[in-house]
């Protein structure tokens, strides 16, 4: 991957993820409201089925109250899912999130290249609030987010917003993320290369086992 000056990254599922999971926050903030015990592996397997069966995710407020309500619906009376509010809250918080063991490896070794740093995310208006409560936010001169662009990956034109941030051509710029669709089919539309971390058995072509591996790539540039 030659010429790499900047390095960008997908933020849930590539830096950071729900801890323990989505479940075990829903099943928590639940039974403190009344709803009784529900498993969090039910609660998992009810998640993803939601989030699957959602097309065009927008990513706002309204967006997820409906998830929450996918989640639930038939678990508990409609009338008693009345802590949504305090869910949307739950995960603002450092505390429902996990930085993934790699992630400050390497943003120390990027870091100390001097390679310019940015995040692409899909998210909604508590991102730059986490990022900074996870201390996160200090290695990055861009932090891109949907809600604020008005643009979600796929589209080239995310990507583009976060490339002029950056002052780097899209040639130059690596993404790293871990979907094949949002993140390497997104970030190759609009010029940038691009690697999927995580999913993969990272032994694929334009696949990473560790972002780690990332550090490999810009040094060989």
């Amino acid at each position: 991957m030659p010429g790499i000056q900047a390095v960008t990254f997908d933020a849930g599922g590539t830096l950071i993820e729900p801890w323990p999971s989505v479940g075990h926050v829903y099943a928590e903030v639940a039974a403190r409201h009344g709803a009784g015990t529900i498993s969090p592996e039910l609660l998992n397997t009810r998640f993803k089925a939601a989030w699957r069966a959602t097309n065009d995710f927008n990513y706002s407020r309204a967006g997820w109250a409906e998830l929450v309500r996918l989640t639930f619906d038939g678990l508990i009376p409609p009338g008693q899912l009345t802590f949504f509010p305090q869910l949307y809250e739950r995960f603002a918080n450092a505390d429902a999130w996990r930085i993934f063991d790699d992630v400050l490896p390497t943003l120390d070794a990027l870091a100390s290249r001097e390679v310019r740093l940015g995040i692409i995310s899909n998210w909604d208006e508590r991102l730059h609030d986490l990022l900074r409560q996870l201390r996160l936010d200090r290695f990055f001169s861009v932090i891109t987010v949907s809600c604020d662009v008005g643009f979600a990956k796929p589209s080239p034109a995310i990507f583009e917003h976060a490339a002029t941030k950056l002052g780097v051509a899209p040639e130059n710029i690596l993404h790293v993320g871990d979907s094949h669709e949002l993140d390497v089919l997104g970030a190759r539309s609009a010029g940038f290369q691009a690697v999927r971390v995580r999913r993969g058995t990272g032994g694929g072509a334009g696949e990473i086992q560790s972002l780690l591996d990332v550090v490999g790539l810009v040094s060989s540039k």
